[in-house]
């Protein structure tokens, strides 16, 4: 087996990869470090739950609740998968801002983890745009008038609040196309996104390190 090993790793290099990420030296925290895995975690169940949705769902006005109502009381565990999807969603916004107010107590948001920061805050606008986008997908009366109100809060933003609520609609009002842009938005763009900034965000982890709980008096 070492020899097998050392072969892989005069080629691929793994067993520094491994010592980068799995093996390298952290300060002593406490249990709010975990945030930040924790949030990942729910991330990659998102995702997992999500793709399978996606094999019964159908984004169309006339067929998106029956499709969600046939996930839910027909298909064998679908009840489980959609709920498991639906409450983490909730679950990844109350870790993401527990991790974020974690940073700002510890101070982690200092040089030279600036950009750490920044990466932080836009995987949290993505995270709620999540949550948005996806709540319009069932099609009921509780997200279309939700999203309803959603998007006139979107409408007074000064200057171009018009041509917001046009753009996220996709016309006037709700429509079929709405829920073909939310759709679109919530498979394709925030996931390719996500999967960028967390990528972004890890390898600054990575390179700078996590900070120490501050000592008395930092």
């Amino acid at each position: 087996m070492a020899a097998i090993g050392d072969w892989f790793d005069d080629r691929l290099g793994w067993r520094g990869v491994w010592e980068t990420i799995f093996a390298r030296k952290i300060p002593k925290v406490n249990w709010f470090y975990t945030l930040g895995s924790a949030t990942l975690f729910t991330a990659i169940s998102q995702g997992i739950t999500g793709i399978l949705l996606t094999l019964y769902y159908v984004p169309t006005p006339d067929h998106a609740w029956d499709s969600v109502a046939y996930i839910m009381y027909e298909l064998p565990f679908g009840w489980f998968i959609r709920g498991v999807h639906h409450w983490g969603s909730s679950v990844m916004v109350v870790l993401v801002f527990l991790h974020m107010l974690r940073v700002v107590f510890m101070g982690s948001y200092k040089f030279p983890r600036e950009f750490t920061w920044i990466t932080g805050l836009l995987l949290l606008l993505l995270t709620l745009g999540f949550g948005f986008t996806g709540y319009l997908l069932p099609w009921d009366q509780k997200s279309y008038w939700a999203t309803t109100v959603g998007t006139r809060i979107a409408e007074v933003t000064p200057v171009i609040g018009h041509f917001t609520l046009k753009v996220m609609r996709g016309g006037e009002e709700l429509s079929a196309l709405t829920l073909a842009r939310f759709f679109g938005a919530h498979v394709w763009v925030l996931p390719i996104s996500l999967i960028v900034l967390i990528s972004s965000h890890m390898y600054l982890i990575l390179r700078h390190g996590i900070t120490a709980p501050p000592k008395k008096g930092e």
